[in-house]
């Protein structure tokens, strides 16, 4: 009996999939929209362990259900890489935080959740640590004390 090699079928159709755009969500179609969003994974350099997969799986399965149904399921993937955790790893290796959490989130990413077969919309990523973000985090925080709460 020839054996099945996994990592080369399941390689081929991500392959597939991403050629054809089938986790791509047109965001200008509201007639029967759903928004699917999940946890955002912290990254650290341990990489993603099955208590992240989890919820993502039962996530991913409610989406695809409303898809076959006819939704237009927008579901987002992002990362919470902002925080002190990340900070003190990025001191302790003597390396500025901000190229730890690239390379954590590159790997969570690449090596982990598009492994997952989940369909998460890679062109909305989120980033927390990204400037295009936090500047919203840190403007609203600014209104916020402004406004004495």
């Amino acid at each position: 009996m020839e054996s099945y090699d996994h990592a080369r079928v399941e390689a081929k159709w991500r392959r597939i999939w991403e050629q054809r755009g089938d986790y791509r969500t047109p965001l200008d179609d509201f007639d029967q929209s759903f928004y699917n969003l999940m946890m955002f994974p912290y990254p650290s350099a341990e990489g993603l362990h099955v208590g992240h997969i989890i919820p993502f799986a039962g996530g991913d399965i409610f989406g695809r259900w409303r898809r076959l149904h006819g939704d237009n399921v927008f579901e987002p993937m992002g990362f919470d890489a902002f925080g002190i955790h990340s900070e003190n790893y990025a001191l302790k290796i003597g390396e500025h935080p901000a190229v730890v959490m690239r390379r954590a989130v590159n790997n969570f990413r690449e090596n982990q959740l598009k492994r997952i077969g989940s369909m998460f919309d890679w062109d909305h990523e989120v980033n927390t640590a990204a400037p295009s973000f936090y500047r919203w985090t840190q403007w609203l925080f600014v209104q916020l004390f402004k406004a004495g709460l």
